[in-house]
C-alpha cells in the first residue's frame, strides 16, 4: 500500500559531510559512524550501505539488535562496535561475528572471554572508563581487577580501545567537569600502562567534542548527529563558527548538510467560514473564511502534540501554520493565503521545497525537544528513499 509520507535520504548531503568532518578531525584520526536509535531515525537498513558507498567502513550501536541490524544491511567488511547492552547470552554470537564490545565491569568481560573460548575465537573488547558521568565505566579497584582478567585470559581477549562517555560536550556549562573527565582519562590510561596493558586506541570524542574540542578527537572519534547534518546544539554550532575565525557579524555557511527531507502531502481541504473551532476542542478559531488543508501526520509519527497552533509545514514552497489540535495521524494547517492549494499537493514537514525550509530546530526549539528526540521519533516504517542529492522538489498540479 502507498504510504502518506515517506523520507528521502540524500547521498550527497552525506558525502559532504563526511568530507567536512574528516577535515575537522584530522587525517590520523579513525571515523566510527553511530546509528543508534535506528540511525537517529534516518533508517539503519537504507543508511549503513550508503554511508559505505561514501567511505565509512566502522559503525557504532548501542544494543546488539541494532549490531544484527547493522550486519544485514552492510555490504562491505566492515567494523561494529557494541556501546551498550547486550545480554551475556549473545556475546558467543558477538565474538563469532568479530564485532567489539564496550566491557564496563567484570561480569560481561569473564562471560565475552568464556565465550570465546568456547568457540575457538578472539573477543573484541573495549575498556569503558568511569570519568565522571557516573553511569557505565569502570574505575578504582574493578580497573585494576579487570586488567588482570585480561592478562590472565591470554589470546581470548583483545584490548582494542579504551574509551569514555563525556557528559554534554555541546554545552558549555558542562566544561570544567568535561575537563575533569578528560585528566581522570589519562590517569587511567597511564595506570593502565603502568600495569602492561597495550591500548591501541584512545576514544572519547563525540559530535560535539570532535567539532569544538581538539584534545578530545584523540585516536577514534564517534560522530552520530552531526554526519546527518544537524548541529549538536546552537552552542556548538556557535563554538565551532568562532573558533574558526568567523565573527558573528558575519554570514554563516553551513557546512553541513541535512540528510533527510520528509514529506507527506495535503488529502484534504475546505473552507471553513469565520468563527468556527477547528479540529478537537476549542483551541483555534477562524476569523474569517479560511482554507484548511488535512495532513495525514500526527504524534504517531513523530509530529509532537505540543506543536499544535505553533508549527509549520511547507506547501507549495510557502509556510503552512499548523492550526488546532495536532491528532494522533493526522494534523491541519492554514493554507488560505497558498493559493492553488489542493489535495495531493506535497507537504514538507522536515527539508526544502523550492527556496523555503523547514528544519528540525523550527519545531523542535518551539517544542523544547531536542533535535535528537525529534529525529528518533520518525516511525521505522515510514518508507525510506536514498537518493543522490535531495529533490527540494515543488510537486505542485496546475489543472
Amino acid at each position: 500500500m502507498r504510504s502518506p509520507s515517506h523520507i528521502e535520504l540524500s547521498r550527497d548531503a552525506l558525502r559532504s559531510n563526511l568530507r567536512f568532518l574528516r577535515r575537522v578531525v584530522g587525517p590520523g584520526v579513525r571515523f566510527c559512524s553511530v546509528v543508534k536509535g535506528d540511525a537517529y531515525g534516518h533508517g539503519i537498513r537504507h543508511f549503513v550501505p550508503m554511508a559505505e558507498d561514501c567511505g565509512v567502513r566502522g559503525f557504532a550501536v548501542f544494543d546488539a539488535t541494532e549490531a544484527e541490524a547493522v550486519l544485514r544491511a552492510r555490504r562491505t567488511d566492515c567494523d561494529v562496535m557494541i556501546m551498550g547492552h547486550i545480554d551475556p547470552q549473545d556475546l558467543p554470537w558477538a565474538v563469532q561475528e568479530g564485532i567489539a564490545v564496550w566491557v564496563f565491569d567484570d561480569r560481561r568481560l569473564e562471560a565475552a572471554a568464556d565465550a570465546a573460548g568456547r568457540i575457538g575465537r578472539t573477543a573484541r573488547v573495549h575498556l569503558e572508563l568511569e570519568t565522571g558521568l557516573n553511569r557505565t565505566g569502570l574505575k578504582g579497584p574493578a580497573l585494576t581487577r579487570i586488567v588482570q582478567q585480561i592478562l590472565d585470559a591470554g589470546a581470548r581477549i583483545v584490548v582494542e580501545g579504551v574509551c569514555t562517555h563525556l557528559a554534554g560536550a555541546e554545552s558549555a556549562a558542562n566544561a570544567q567537569r568535561i575537563q575533569e573527565q578528560l585528566h581522570r582519562f589519562e590517569a587511567a590510561c597511564e595506570a593502565l600502562r603502568a600495569q602492561g596493558l597495550t591500548i591501541p586506541l584512545r576514544h572519547t570524542a563525540c559530535s560535539a567534542a570532535a567539532l569544538t574540542l581538539p584534545h578530545t578527537r584523540m585516536d577514534l572519534v564517534r560522530v552520530g548527529i552531526a554526519q546527518f547534518g544537524f548541529w549538536p546544539s546552537t552552542e556548538t554550532r556557535i563554538q565551532y563558527r568562532l573558533q574558526e575565525g568567523g565573527g558573528m557579524e558575519q554570514r554563516f555557511h553551513d557546512p553541513l548538510h541535512r540528510v533527510l527531507r520528509w514529506s507527506s502531502e495535503l488529502m484534504e481541504v475546505k473552507e471553513v467560514p469565520p468563527g468556527e473551532f477547528i479540529g478537537y476542542g476549542t483551541s483555534y478559531m477562524t476569523t474569517s473564511r479560511q482554507r484548511i488543508g488535512a495532513v495525514p501526520v500526527g504524534y504517531a509519527h513523530g509530529f509532537a502534540r505540543q506543536l499544535s497552533n505553533l508549527g509549520h509545514l511547507l506547501v507549495r514552497g510557502r509556510r503552512a501554520p499548523v492550526v488546532g489540535v495536532v491528532n494522533m495521524s493526522m494534523m491541519l494547517v492554514d493554507v488560505t493565503h497558498i493559493p492553488g492549494a489542493r489535495p495531493g499537493d506535497e507537504v514538507v514537514v522536515i527539508g526544502r521545497q523550492g527556496r523555503a525550509e523547514i528544519s528540525v530546530s523550527s519545531f523542535s526549539d518551539l517544542a523544547r525537544t531536542p533535535n535528537y528526540e525529534v529525529l528518533v521519533r520518525i516511525p521505522s516504517d515510514l518508507p525510506r528513499i536514498v537518493r543522490e542529492r535531495s529533490s527540494g522538489r515543488l510537486k505542485i498540479r496546475t489543472h
